[in-house]
């Protein structure tokens, strides 16, 4: 129940054509690297999932603004190596790349002057759901203030990344646990583990939120 729920409250995070817009598409074809057929292929197979990119960006970084621009770079990167894609799923593929921008994203701020530490270091995983939450909110808190959408959201936030990560990619963005192997660069059998927790964790959250497995009005 609660996992169908966080499919069905799932919002569509942000509109994506201002940022298409910006990746250079009315540039010409020789400053981006790519003849026109390279560059036909790659808006056949890599621009549909732009919103799949923007999702697990923003989700990994829990930071709107920060997303776009990992995004953008991301996509930026993968223009400059499209000429070595080969037969892996585009999906993947990109999304390997996002989290690859979304790492180095997360080690500038690391090293960034006075910066907060980062809750949930990647490692930590604990198993009580109640320890996953921060600033005082409770599940409860969490659903009074905000739509079920936005409910789903925070709560799925409060998870620790790797957890997050494989939820995001396995209920949101619908890869199979082969292609987020490849993604996330773990063993099959990490990724189902990791799911696994992820699933029980948010439907804990979930189930202390809405004692009787709804949403409340």
């Amino acid at each position: 129940m609660a996992i169908g729920r966080l499919r069905s409250a799932h919002p569509h995070l942000h509109p994506m054509a201002e940022l298409s817009a910006r990746h250079g598409h009315a540039a010409p074809v020789a400053d981006r690297g790519l003849d026109a057929a390279g560059a036909a292929r790659f808006d056949a197979l890599i621009l549909p999932h732009l919103d799949a990119a923007y999702n697990l960006a923003r989700y990994l970084s829990r930071d709107p603004d920060a997303a776009q621009d990992i995004v953008q770079e991301a996509f930026l990167r993968a223009y400059r190596s499209f000429a070595d894609f080969r037969g892996l799923s585009p999906r993947a593929w990109l999304l390997a790349i996002v989290r690859n921008c979304h790492a180095t994203w997360r080690l500038q701020l690391r090293r960034a002057p006075q910066s907060a530490p980062l809750p949930h270091a990647e490692e930590e995983a604990p198993d009580d759901a109640a320890s996953l939450l921060v600033d005082g909110d409770t599940p409860e808190t969490l659903l009074l203030r905000r739509t079920e959408a936005e409910a789903v959201r925070a709560l799925l936030e409060h998870l620790p990344e790797p957890l997050r990560e494989v939820l995001v990619l396995r209920e949101l963005d619908e890869l199979s646990y082969r292609e987020i192997a490849e993604v996330a660069a773990v063993p099959v059998g990490t990724v189902m583990s990791r799911l696994s927790r992820a699933r029980r964790l948010f439907a804990d959250l979930w189930s202390r939120a809405t004692p009787d497995g709804e949403a409340t009005p």
